[in-house]
């Protein structure tokens, strides 16, 4: 029978999902303010998101955020992935251990050092800055994090399984999409979520390695915060919210899924012995 919980972990709880969330829940109820004032409430209206939709400058900024977001977020799990496929897989090897010092460089280098090297190399090379250079940079740094999750999720995968597809002569590459992959599908998942969320808040890189027609949300409304929040950014920020909890729900889905296929397959391989 399950421990009764206690009022010190109660409390604990309540405080720490409100300390978190709270300022989400407010930022999202005064977005539907009758008011200009974000902090004072005059009744209910969506007309906020109507103005939105009128706001060239904040559509445009949010499309570009979601799409480097989206782009990076797929690059730096493909990265990521191949990298934590070889911190798990190689074992000791010449250079293993810069190799290593440089996946997880990222994870402790501040930003600032970071966007400032960047947007050194681009201007070395010389290279115009722009979407691509965002897509690039947010890339670098949130591989990294993808190698960390993934590589966590490869140290429990039972090798014994690849071996046996080898072995009835399965090619490597065809084992890896086959059998690895769909094991390994959560922690790739989660890895990809946490590349897009961190390139949707990330703004120190972005405004290093950003150029015309490049502006993303965060420096969209950080530029405008200093004058004044409007409720038209609560707005935005509210769909954004939406589209990464609605994310995370369909990996929640999807990983599910694929962990209840994954035991069905093995209790029917298992009944065939």
């Amino acid at each position: 029978m399950p421990a009764k919980p206690s009022w010190f972990n109660l409390t604990s709880l309540v405080l720490g999902f409100s300390f978190l969330y709270l300022p989400i829940v407010i930022l999202i109820v005064f977005s539907f303010n009758e008011s200009r004032l974000v902090t004072v409430w005059a009744g209910f209206s969506t007309k906020w998101y109507t103005a939105l939709l009128h706001n060239q400058q904040l559509l445009e900024a949010a499309w570009v955020t979601i799409k480097v977001g989206a782009i990076s977020a797929t690059l730096a799990t493909i990265l990521g992935t191949l990298a934590a496929l070889v911190l798990a897989r190689q074992g000791r090897f010449l250079g293993r251990t810069l190799f290593s010092g440089m996946i997880y460089a990222p994870l402790v280098m501040p930003e600032v050092i970071l966007g400032l090297s960047l947007l050194l190399l681009f201007v070395a090379i010389d290279q115009n800055r722009g979407v691509w250079t965002i897509i690039i940079a947010h890339t670098t740094f949130s591989m990294c994090y993808v190698a960390v999750v993934v590589q966590s999720r490869l140290s429990g995968f039972d090798r014994s399984l690849e071996e046996a597809a080898m072995d009835l002569g399965c090619p490597p590459v065809r084992t890896f999409f086959r059998i690895t992959l769909p094991q390994i599908f959560p922690g790739v998942a989660a890895g990809w979520m946490l590349a897009f969320t961190l390139s949707l808040d990330d703004l120190v890189i972005a405004s290093f390695n950003s150029g015309p027609g490049s502006t993303t949300l965060p420096m969209k409304i950080y530029s405008q915060v200093r004058l004044g929040v409007t409720p038209e950014i609560n707005a935005i920020c509210t769909l954004l919210v939406l589209l990464v909890t609605l994310g995370v729900i369909i990996a929640s889905i999807l990983t599910k899924r694929q962990k209840l296929k994954r035991i069905e397959e093995e209790r029917l391989a298992a009944a065939h012995l």
